[in-house]
């Protein structure tokens, strides 16, 4: 057997912040601060108040606060669920495209309940943060198969287990033992995303509460396998099939998986943004006598957002349904939130836009592709135009500008709590996280 799981595990043990280029530590704390901003606008999604009413019946606690609560502390499985939900609820966090992987959802939720649970330096975290995202987009990359299980949730929960392990100071047999336990509680399939229903964050939810979880047991003394990756029913083989872990880990020490991760600008399926970008471009050109709209992209991207836009959808569906989301551009020019409100998802002018949309498959071989993509306007008059997007808007090849980053948090922000002069503060706070000897401070600024 072909131990690559071991390099892994060494590389996480080993890894010092002193080790991380300047890029990725830039990234480390960017990508932190997203994944909090996409919390915050989190708590307008319908369910977050019946979710914190069925979690307070589990049990309380005194460990670990929400990102944007009140003070209320809970259980820290607990509120790493939560938080969880809030980061990926919207279809709003970032992404790795080459592993199709969401990656700081769980990892984050997971460090945040640590650090606000038993504390720790802002050096620590932000170490352990860039070491679970290598994990977790590294077995992402291995894959060479199209997805069937829900991929961000179960290398999002490994790279977590990884992560948390690291901040607890477990060596490199340890962190492996933290994957064994891991791997027994891995959950979700693409069976919700295909629904578009509101199971699909919570299985990123599961999942980040399972990750605390694991390394609890591990601590504990809980006897795990050993080869949880690359066994004969490990993590690859049982959800992957075909993968190459060994190439996939070639790159470890020399690059890190954070600065390959890309901004969502738009809170919608990452498989959606190319064709929005590709129709924003032919608008600027000519926006009249639009007969019909053809998004013309890999296979994945139809898999994933290739559905009719039916009158009595949910949000969620919305979110995954290019049809929807380009009616949103014919309609104002971008997407954003509000184009998931019920108000918007009871507008009959956005159906009718949204049936003269239609998504084909091009010949790319790649499984895991979501780009390039080409969009088609055909006119009234019987002319037609073409764009091509070769890079996803916000990935690092066509990254966001600082100011739209910023622009981004602030809007999420104030989602919150319309209070400019403190995310400024909380921005600062970011910047100089490395420097903190309590990581945990976070939530105070994230509690009111």
């Amino acid at each position: 057997m072909n131990d690559a799981t071991a390099r892994l595990c060494a590389h996480v043990a080993g890894l010092r912040w002193r080790d991380v280029d300047r890029g990725a530590r830039n990234a480390a704390k960017l990508f932190l601060e997203d994944s909090i901003g996409v919390a915050l606008v989190g708590w307008r999604h319908p369910f977050v108040k019946s979710l914190i009413r069925c979690a307070r019946s589990w049990g309380r606690g005194r460990e670990a606060r929400l990102i944007g609560g009140n003070g209320e502390r809970w259980p820290a499985p607990t509120a790493a669920l939560i938080n969880a939900f809030l980061i990926h609820c919207q279809e709003f966090d970032c992404v790795h495209e080459p592993a199709v992987v969401h990656p700081m959802a769980i990892i984050a939720a997971c460090l945040l309940a640590h650090a606000d649970m038993r504390g720790c330096g802002g050096e620590e975290l932000l170490t352990a943060l860039v070491a679970g995202v290598d994990v977790a987009a590294t077995l992402g990359v291995a894959s060479r198969t199209q997805l069937k299980f829900f991929r961000p949730a179960q290398c999002g929960a490994l790279g977590a287990a990884a992560a948390l392990a690291k901040l607890n100071g477990l060596d490199a047999a340890g962190i492996r033992a933290a994957l064994g336990v891991c791997l027994g509680q891995l959950s979700g399939t693409m069976q919700a995303h295909r629904e578009g229903v509101t199971a699909l964050p919570m299985q990123i939810a599961y999942n980040a509460r399972n990750a605390i979880v694991a390394c609890d047991l591990t601590m504990a003394g809980l006897e795990a396998p050993l080869h949880a990756i690359e066994g004969e029913f490990g993590y690859l083989r049982l959800f992957e099939q075909s993968f190459d872990l060994d190439a996939a880990c070639a790159p470890l020490g020399r690059r890190f998986r954070i600065a390959e991760v890309s901004h969502k600008p738009f809170p919608s399926g990452r498989a959606t943004h190319g064709g929005i970008a590709a129709l924003q471009q032919l608008l600027a050109e000519r926006g009249d006598g639009i007969e019909s709209v053809t998004l013309i992209a890999p296979p994945l991207v139809r898999q994933l957002v290739d559905r009719r836009a039916l009158p009595g959808m949910r949000a969620n569906t919305a979110k995954l349904c290019f049809p929807w989301c380009a009616a949103a551009v014919l309609l104002h020019g971008g997407v954003d939130i509000d184009d998931f409100s019920d108000d918007a998802l009871a507008d009959p002018r956005r159906y009718a836009l949204a049936e003269c949309v239609g998504v084909e498959a091009d010949g790319n071989v790649d499984p895991n592709a979501l780009a390039p993509v080409s969009l088609r306007l055909r006119y009234r008059d019987g002319s037609e135009r073409m764009a091509c997007v070769a890079e996803t808007p916000g990935s690092p090849s066509n990254p966001l500008t600082a100011e739209a980053h910023r622009e981004k948090f602030r809007r999420n922000w104030d989602s919150r709590w319309n209070a400019s002069t403190e995310a400024l503060a909380f921005e600062a706070q970011i910047a100089e996280l490395e420097d903190a000897r309590d990581a945990g401070g976070l939530l105070d600024s994230l509690n009111r």
